[in-house]
């Protein structure tokens, strides 16, 4: 009797599974679903096909590093976007003039455009130049706070790249009353708060810096 009973309630269970799966409805969404013998293809747009859109990218992570500070500069001037020519003709993903590329010994400016390798190499021999140029301005003001922001190299050399390093001498030493704002409306001081304390004192100062090409 008892295996009877347990029988027949395990017999109605499956029935009412059975029933239920069967009345269960799945809704398929065109471009969302997997047939069986479907496979996942991830595609990653390239910037031809970004081009003319806003695109939301998160910066990786990488700390208060060298690396960090020009990833930072990076997006802070174009995005990232490697081919970004903006309307006064700075160019690269760290949106350098012609002039500077020159000062540096990139003269090939279609090449530098389409190799990202060469953009970063500029960069760092820039940041190996300026703090040459402002090696007494970043020894002598780095701890100061003018007009509310500390004074940092990494703040500096990356107002350098903004606006020049004459520009960032005239703001040190006007204790921040001679200001800068470039075609945007950004200005120096905002370079300097937001580049503030990276870690770039492995980048020798160097007057005669240059991209070295392979």
């Amino acid at each position: 009797m008892k295996k009877f009973i347990f029988f027949t309630g395990l017999l109605s269970s499956l029935t009412l599974a059975i029933v239920g799966f069967s009345s269960f409805k799945i809704d398929k969404v065109d471009g969302f679903h997997l047939g069986e013998d479907e496979v996942i293809n991830y595609h990653v747009p390239t910037e031809d096909e970004t081009e003319g859109f806003e695109v939301a990218t998160k910066v990786p992570y990488v700390g208060k590093t060298y690396i960090g500070f020009r990833q930072a500069v990076a997006y802070k001037e174009s995005r990232g976007k490697s081919k970004l020519v903006n309307p006064y003709g700075y160019m690269g993903k760290y949106q350098f003039g012609k002039s500077t590329l020159r000062a540096v010994g990139v003269y090939d400016f279609e090449n530098f455009l389409n190799n990202v390798s060469i953009q970063d190499k500029a960069f760092k021999a820039l940041v190996a130049k300026n703090k040459w140029i402002l090696r007494k301005e970043i020894e002598a003001y780095s701890g100061r706070v003018i007009n509310g922001v500390e004074i940092t190299e990494s703040g500096i050399v990356a107002a350098a790249h903004l606006s020049g390093a004459g520009s960032v001498k005239k703001y040190l030493k006007s204790n921040g009353r001679n200001g800068f704002k470039d075609g945007f409306g950004t200005s120096l001081r905002s370079y300097i708060k937001k580049f503030a304390s990276y870690d770039i004192s492995h980048i020798k100062a160097d007057k005669n810096a240059k991209v070295k090409m392979n």
